[in-house]
């Protein structure tokens, strides 16, 4: 591993107060990941595990011998192609390999990557090419994508080459790799990248409005050291999964850069869908030691009958995304016997809070602060709030910014200010911090329900109908109400076997009232096939507002839905597959 290269200490931390109080990264200011660990690692260790990548019907192990060469060669085509320092390049390659291949030659070119997923449609990719001014993009061979690409061209005037990494297409340019080189010098000190120069662009979610473009510098990857060696606790020589499609910034997480440093191998399952069964199957064939997913992942995993499969391979299970719900956790536990540390951050950060080895793990709970991190949390006049308060979740910059953290959003300085301002950054996620310091999170600013003088967290509700059997999934949002304000109101995926009726409402609502606070309780229970959800499969809480604001019911008699609505027309988050045996990427 080459974390000692990097860090003051090694890895061998005795516990959490050891790693805030002692940690520390050394910042090159030549940083450049694909020249200073995959060539190193090629250099010193050739045949070392690098990548394992699978599909449902072939696998590739490349090492770092391997990944060194197809990646010089990627960058030669490139350059070929008079893509240069500072040029944006998209990427839409799903999980092949041939994306890693392309985002370290970008590294080394110095040129900007722009990981995108394939769900992308015409209008979404000439915004984006415009946007940040995109001169090539890179796909897989995806008829449908590459029909959108091409339907965007005549808008997008900056795109000067479509390049397909499949078959011939016309109007297209075919990567061949044996045609290039496996050597590409490193530029000299003038051409050089620095480590402040930008490296990564990434598209946010866009849960409301329009994307914001965030911008990652070259020092970025070294912030992915305590991702993933002190949270996902990953072993020199394992190999690691993360349940990510690489045009989500979790990809970045879990899948190439902080793995690599800690010295374990990336595996790779390029599934068309999520099949619980299929991801199960591939952990317990390639002896998976480290398994990071979402929540949701976790939610389909524990319907499973997961003693069909050997999972004793495992050693760490994290999460992060969005919030877990104790059940959820707790049955994971209970059928497997593996603990599920939670972690949080955004696309504009590493891990900014996270359940680390050392410390007790409180379900539900994010964690306490990672090292470098400086969180606090705030009432809406700045001050810090007391134990058990809610507030917003901001991170103090007095001394200086996290390692990792985003250089800023690209075209947009206005926004820029407005989440830095007061010296500090505001995350816009409300949570509560208990008496030892543990983070709860309770949803996002404009999530939040205040109903007769109550603040209700969307997500603590959540919690609780989760644990009742009839529910897969649910969102709770706020609904107008003329006495109170708002009412809250539980928009529910059913368990397979259910029959959606008022009877099974009624006892729904009766449940919360058992396990939480009678005010809480769900007064508008809605039966649907899915929920809405970004892309990403982040739940849009946004749309069903919109939905119920459209509807003006906020005066009407309140009253338990009989039927089940039809299917919202939103995109479906890549890897689902169905209703009952999918989940979130």
């Amino acid at each position: 591993m080459l974390l000692r290269d990097y860090l003051d200490i090694d890895g061998d931390v005795e516990s959490y107060e050891e790693l805030r109080n002692k940690f520390a990264i050394h910042i090159p200011e030549n940083f450049n990941f694909a020249f200073d660990v995959v060539d190193k690692y090629a250099a010193l260790e050739p045949e070392r595990r690098a990548l394992v990548w699978c599909d449902d019907v072939s696998e590739r192990i490349i090492n770092f011998a391997c990944l060194a060469a197809e990646t010089n060669r990627a960058a030669n085509f490139l350059t070929a192609l008079d893509i240069k320092k500072g040029d944006a390049v998209m990427l839409i390659l799903r999980r092949r390999y041939e994306f890693w291949f392309f985002l370290l030659a970008l590294h080394k070119i110095g040129a900007i990557a722009i990981p995108a997923t394939n769900m992308l449609l015409e209008k979404d990719l000439v915004y984006r090419n415009n946007a940040a001014g995109v001169k090539m993009i890179v796909t897989l061979d995806d008829p449908h994508l590459q029909t959108e690409a091409d339907k965007a061209l005549p808008a997008s005037p900056t795109v000067r080459h479509l390049v397909t990494v499949g078959p011939v297409r016309a109007g297209w340019t075919r990567y061949k790799p044996a045609c290039f080189s496996e050597t590409f010098e490193r530029p000299s000190d003038d051409e050089a990248t620095k480590s402040s120069d930008i490296m990564l662009l990434y598209f946010t979610s866009g849960t409301s409005g329009d994307p914001k473009m965030v911008l990652h510098n070259f020092a970025y990857p070294l912030g992915h050291i305590v991702t993933a060696k002190f949270w996902q606790n990953v072993p020199d020589n394992g190999l690691h999964l993360t349940v990510a499609e690489t045009g989500w910034g979790k990809a970045m997480w879990g899948k190439i850069y902080g793995q690599w440093f800690a010295g374990s191998a990336v595996f790779v399952y390029d599934m068309l869908s999520f099949v619980p069964q299929k991801l199960l199957e591939k952990i317990w064939r390639y002896r998976i030691t480290t398994f990071c997913a979402p929540p949701t992942v976790y939610r389909y995993l524990v319907k499973t009958n997961l003693k069909k499969f050997d999972l004793s391979s495992l050693r760490y299970c994290t999460t992060a995304g969005e919030a877990l719900n104790p059940e959820v956790s707790n049955k994971f536990t209970e059928m497997t016997g593996l603990t599920i540390r939670e972690g949080f951050g955004q696309t504009e950060t590493t891990l900014i809070i996270g359940t680390f080895p050392w410390m007790k793990v409180k379900p539900g709970s994010m964690g306490r602060p990672a090292p470098g991190y400086d969180v606090d949390v705030v009432d809406g006049e700045g001050r810090s709030c007391g134990a058990g308060e809610l507030g917003e979740i901001v991170l103090r910059l007095d001394k200086g910014r996290p390692f990792g953290m985003f250089s800023g959003y690209y075209n947009d300085e206005a926004l820029t200010k407005q989440v830095f301002s007061g010296g500090i950054y505001h995350t816009g996620d409300i949570a509560s911090r208990d008496e030892d310091g543990y983070f709860w999170f309770s949803g996002r600013t404009d999530d939040m329900i205040k109903s007769s003088g109550f603040r209700i967290s969307p997500f603590e509700v959540e919690s609780v109908l989760q644990q009742h059997p009839a529910v897969l999934e649910c969102a709770v949002t706020g609904v107008y109400d003329r006495q109170r304000g708002q009412v809250v109101k539980a928009t529910i995926v059913a368990a397979p076997g259910y029959e959606l009726n008022p009877a099974l409402s009624r006892e729904i609502q009766d449940f919360v009232k058992r396990e939480t606070a009678v005010y809480k309780y769900p007064r508008i229970i809605e039966f649907v096939d899915e929920l809405p959800k970004t892309i990403s499969g982040k739940i849009r809480r946004s749309v069903i507002r919109a939905e119920e604001a459209a509807k003006n019911i906020g005066s009407k008699v309140i009253e338990i839905t009989k039927n089940i609505r039809p299917k919202l027309n939103c995109p479906q988050p890549d890897g689902f597959q169905g209703n009952a045996d999918a989940a979130s990427s």
